[in-house]
């Protein structure tokens, strides 16, 4: 039996009282990680090949069913506003497609010739890198869908919390994030869940600073979408340019970016 389905450490849960409940599922919560610090190794091996590849123009794709794939929609979808980058540069791809999203769509997880069929769409090319996301590591949708682009050139890596599955194995750069069993038996969305969380938001941001939209430690290149980032961007310009305000919120709207902002300021440039 995989890790992911192996029963809990937990029994009679529902005789236990909603302290004891909260005090047990954050003691196992404390475990992700120490897990994911584990994989550090395999992360840094699959961001070194894929940062090379992006800068040449390529691309990074996600590929998860359920859980999995939701986590990697919202990964990629927080790229453009936090990093101003295009919506095709970092892609999230759902079996089930976007309905998928917010209700489960019966069996999309099963056909291993979707994922590709899907990701066709975007035209794929060897600069591209593909990371299929599945707790169990054995969702046909994401195998086959690595397993194509890999013979398609394509750089492929996996993100699982199980160790040596079929997924791990069709991947030139597995991560294998192994939290142990759940706390409800087989629920992945929670520990599991947390560990995919927490790896791809480590590959999104060490990626889009290694191609640098990042100064310092600042989102230099975020889109300015709302008042509260509006207010955030003149708070950079002003630390970064040691000025006032009223010129700080004159430059940013000037330049519509932290970074053109900073940049163009003449005792800066």
């Amino acid at each position: 039996m995989s890790t992911t389905e192996s029963s809990s450490y937990y029994n009679h849960l529902e005789q236990m009282s909603v302290l004891e409940l909260l005090t047990n599922i954050n003691k196992e919560d404390q475990t992700v990680p120490l897990a994911v610090q584990k994989a550090l190794p395999q992360m840094e091996a699959l961001i070194s090949q894929i940062v090379p590849r992006m800068k040449d123009g390529g691309r990074l794709f996600y590929i998860g069913a359920g859980t999995s794939g939701r986590l990697a929609i919202v990964d990629a979808s927080e790229c453009p506003p936090t990093y101003g980058v295009s919506p095709n540069i970092v892609v999230g791809i759902m079996a089930g497609g976007d309905k998928a999203i917010r209700k489960s769509v019966e069996h999309a997880e099963d056909d291993p010739n979707q994922a590709w069929k899907d990701l066709g769409t975007y035209k794929p090319t060897s600069k591209d890198t593909l990371i299929g996301v599945a707790a169990s590591g054995r969702t046909p949708y994401v195998i086959g869908g690595v397993s194509e682009a890999r013979k398609n050139g394509l750089l492929t890596g996996c993100i699982t919390c199980n160790s040596g599955t079929r997924l791990a194995e069709a991947v030139e750069y597995p991560i294998e994030a192994v939290v142990g069993p759940e706390f409800v038996t087989g629920s992945t969305r929670m520990k599991s869940g947390t560990a995919q969380k927490l790896v791809l938001n480590m590959i999104s941001t060490t990626v889009m600073i290694q191609l640098g939209h990042v100064k310092g430690n600042k989102m230099v290149d975020m889109q300015l979408s709302n008042e509260k980032l509006v207010q955030r961007g003149v708070r950079m310009v002003m630390d970064e340019l040691k000025i006032e305000e009223p010129l700080a919120s004159e430059l940013l709207q000037k330049y519509g970016s932290v970074r053109g902002a900073v940049d163009n300021y003449p005792t800066h440039a």
